[in-house]
């Protein structure tokens, strides 16, 4: 009895001492309920189970006391152990996690080197290090060689070059889930001039440009900031390196790879109890690799995004006036090496540099003459920013992967022939069009005639459409329109100004196809082409000549959208470049036919798989969570981050669609508005919108704005974790709808009850309740109780922020419903509340 007081006693103390200790020596051992803890209590060290699987445990080290656990690095993310009997020890010089007594090792550093009198310690950075216990300062080994997904303060990421050893983050395979090995990886190629990477297996997914001594030529508003935060990039003939220095210790501010190949970095903010996203990439379209081929430059502030460097025109024509611009571009004139010139452009980000010429100890004036007397230099630039500039980088090939950006680039010159090029390093056509008089009136009525001004024409001019009609080569109609109607573009279009005051469709970038070309895609719009049917028409799929895939939205003739809404359709999409909303590549008007080309979408609408018994089962919960995430990105995009203030008023499943990875994308924009500056909501006596989506405040006074989305939103993301439709505002019998249901049961405490059966073996339930948490905020009745989408982003992203308990939700009491069932009726159907005109459309 002594003997088993005693030995309870001892295991008290050694797990006590552990847990208040930040060294653990070669004689203990850590047990699966031990821990180790840095000394100023921000680190942890030790075991924690799997979220899948709780009888599987994984060494690692996570922040203390931010309410749950953030874990920053695993040591057997490939090889848990399978239950609580394994421990930690120290063995002949290297740290070993074994499964039992029996002594089988599930992970190891694996050092050749044997040394006595080890200590493992935990450091106040959360480096955990192997060393001697009488030498601190020298370590055998430490956990910041081997980083996972997680890059801390002090930690570094790059390559021993004297070594030839490497460290790189590398994603979870589900972040919060699953710590084993993922698809993306953010390494540091260090060839030519080095960059950083992130790559989905071995596809280039993202580049940071390269470090041009203040931050990465890709990462303009990458600066120091008021947390003290500097960033380094080191370079050298014996490694190359980067990481970032917190200097306010009480700031906490890691950089990690999420599953969904998202560079995030966070920032721990105490009075929200969350960690905020200050910076991630890829943000936005031009931050996708090779998004423009080579000489295609990026800009996300102009639409289409692609543009041509001056002197170069698009390799592939069509492709490129279907927002293709992967060809890229190839020059006007050939070189002549002794007479080129450089085009000087600024608040660039420069081309890739991994096959380049670098000699830091050129100036700028000594780059350009060793770059002119190379017949294959096609570029030049600083290395480094700073003190005015400094170094020679020199591409030999193809520029590729720039973008332009508003200000924060860097210079970049450009080799072009003479003609392109004047004495100031400007290019040629621009100057010209500024003082060639003669060229004014030639460039001002083909840009009338190439901005598309057909589209206006063909609305207008219908016995000038029966010259064309029948041609069945697209080009060849558009050249020919052009020839035949010069000067009616130019009479009518200003004429139309004048009157409206409005853009016309004649001024959208936009590709006009003819009405054959979108026959013969469609093979006549067969019923077998067809992909479904809304209450605006018909949705069919095509394929052009060249192969390329597409979807075409056939209006109805008779259907509630006519010119205006179709107009304001393509006035919209083709002004909105987000990787969550589709892709509008151009229009036919002819024949009475209002037709839209869209991007085709391999998966179609999250509809016909949420509502579908058979195939329900193929969203689990990591890709509902996905689609969750990714509709609110394309919502923010539309209410913030665009250059106008889209209110989109009929979102619902049947308009958000899936591409062959399940990514969404907002679709379907006739009744979309454009809000100004400083407009929040607007008033319509004609409310359009669908069953079971609007909000009150909309669907009975006929008010619009952000927040109207925002229910929408809020009635989605019900939908997607519930598998259930919202039908309407009321069911038949009485019983609550979908939205008072799920309300019921989070105020039971029942809210897990609402989960899709089909996804419960694969949810993880503090995601869901988040959601479910998120998506009662949204649909709350009163406007001004809903967040904004930004809240939305920050709350999905957040582990633990602090959220407002919701209130009452709208249209969730129980009451007999209008006899037609606008969900499945193809027919519209309308009332008068409050003299408003509601028109509820077909959900599918």
């Amino acid at each position: 009895m002594r003997f088993l007081l005693t030995f309870f006693l001892f295991c008290f103390i050694t797990s006590h001492t552990l847990s208040a200790s930040d060294t653990l020596t070669a004689t203990q051992t850590l047990k699966t309920n031990q821990t180790l803890q840095s000394s100023n209590n921000v680190f942890i060290f030790g075991f924690f189970p799997g979220s899948t699987n709780p009888n599987s445990y994984y060494l690692g080290i996570w922040y203390k006391d931010l309410g749950y656990r953030t874990v920053v690095w695993v040591a057997n993310r490939d090889n848990p152990l399978e239950n609580s009997t394994g421990f930690l020890s120290i063995e002949n010089g290297n740290i070993m996690v074994l499964a039992n007594s029996s002594g089988n090792s599930v992970w190891s550093t694996n050092q050749t080197k044997s040394t006595s009198n080890q200590v493992l310690q935990l450091l106040d950075n959360g480096n955990l290090v192997l060393r001697e216990e009488a030498s601190p300062a020298t370590y055998l080994w430490q956990s910041f060689d081997h980083p996972t997904d997680t890059l801390l303060s002090e930690m570094k990421m790059g390559w021993n070059l004297d070594k030839g050893t490497e460290d790189h983050l590398t994603s979870w395979r589900d972040t919060d889930q699953d710590p084993s090995t993922g698809d993306y990886t953010f390494k540091i190629d260090f060839q030519g001039l080095p960059e950083i990477f992130l790559r989905k297996n071995q596809t280039i997914r993202y580049r940071s440009g390269p470090w041009n001594g203040d931050r990465f030529s890709g990462v303009p508003e990458m600066e120091p900031d008021t947390d003290s935060i500097v960033f380094n990039f080191s370079v050298d003939q014996h490694s190359v390196y980067y990481s970032f220095h917190v200097g306010n210790k009480s700031i906490f501010s890691r950089l990690i790879v999420t599953s969904g190949g998202e560079l995030q970095r966070l920032t721990w903010v105490p009075s929200t109890q969350s960690w905020n996203k200050f910076w991630f990439a890829p943000k936005d379209q031009c931050d996708s690799y090779r998004m423009c081929g080579p000489y295609g430059i990026c800009d996300a502030n102009a639409s289409p995004v692609c543009k041509c460097l001056s002197g170069f025109s698009p390799k592939n024509l069509q492709a490129w006036n279907l927002r293709d611009g992967s060809d890229g571009c190839v020059r006007n004139h050939n070189l002549s090496c002794g007479s080129d010139k450089f085009l000087h452009m600024e608040d660039v980000k420069l081309p890739e540099t991994s096959k380049v010429f670098v000699n830091r100890s050129m100036d700028l004036v000594e780059c350009e003459d060793l770059c002119r007397r190379n017949c294959s230099c096609t570029g030049y630039a600083n290395i480094e920013v700073t003190n005015g500039g400094s170094g020679c980088v020199m591409w030999i090939g193809e520029l590729v992967d720039m973008r332009q950006y508003p200000d924060g680039g860097q210079d970049l010159y450009v080799r072009l022939a003479a003609s392109d090029v004047d004495d100031s390093g400007s290019a040629v056509s621009s100057h010209k069009k500024k003082n060639d008089s003669a060229r004014i009136a030639g460039i001002t009525i083909s840009a009338v005639v190439v901005i598309l001004g057909l589209g206006y024409l063909l609305i207008r001019n219908k016995k000038l459409l029966s010259r064309f009609n029948g041609t069945t080569n697209h080009r060849g109609t558009l050249q020919r329109s052009r020839d035949l109607l010069m000067n009616e573009v130019v009479i009518s279009a200003n004429r139309d100004r004048e009157k409206s005051g409005e853009r016309n469709m004649d001024e959208l970038e936009l590709p006009l196809f003819d009405i054959n070309t979108i026959t013969m895609a469609t093979n006549n719009f067969s019923e077998a082409n067809k992909l479904g049917e809304g209450g605006f028409g018909i949705v069919y799929k095509g394929r052009l000549i060249e192969g390329q895939e597409i979807a075409v939205k056939r209006l109805s003739k008779n259907s509630g959208q006519g010119t205006e809404e179709f107009k304001n359709e393509v006035k919209l999409i083709v002004n909105l470049q987000h990787r969550n909303l589709v892709r509008l590549f151009g229009c036919c008007i002819e024949m009475d036919e209002k037709l839209l080309v869209y991007e085709y979408m391999e998966n179609r609408s999250l509809d016909s798989f949420l509502f579908d018994k058979t195939r329900k089962h193929l969203l689990d919960w990591k890709i509902r969570f996905n689609i969750i995430c990714g509709i609110a990105r394309g919502l923010l995009y539309l209410h913030h981050d665009s250059r106008f203030r889209i209110i989109h008023r009929d979102l619902k499943t049947s308009n958000i669609l899936l591409d062959s990875e399940m990514n969404p994308k907002i679709s379907d924009f006739g009744m979309a508005r454009i809000f100004g500056t400083n407009q929040t909501e607007a008033n319509t006596l004609r409310v359009v919108g669908t069953y079971g989506y609007m909000s009150p405040e909309y669907a009975m006074d006929g008010n619009f704005s952000v927040k109207s989305d925002v229910f929408s939103f809020g009635v989605i993301v019900l939908e997607i974790i519930t598998g259930k439709k919202n039908r309407g505002f009321y069911y038949s019998n009485e019983d609550m709808n979908l939205l008072g249901n799920a309300w019921r049961q989070w105020r039971e405490g029942n809210a897990l009850e609402l989960i899709d059966p089909s996804i419960r073996v694969s949810y993880s339930a503090s995601e869901v309740l988040k959601c479910i948490h998120i998506g009662l905020l949204c649909i709350q009745e009163r406007a001004e109780d809903r967040p904004t989408m930004s809240s939305v982003i920050l709350m999905l992203n957040s582990e633990a922020a602090l959220m407002p308990q919701p209130r009452n939700p709208g249209f969730s009491l129980g009451r007999n419903p209008p006899e037609t069932d606008s969900s499945s009726s193809k027919q519209e159907e309308s009332w008068s509340v409050n003299q408003v005109t509601v028109t509820l459309l077909d959900a599918r």
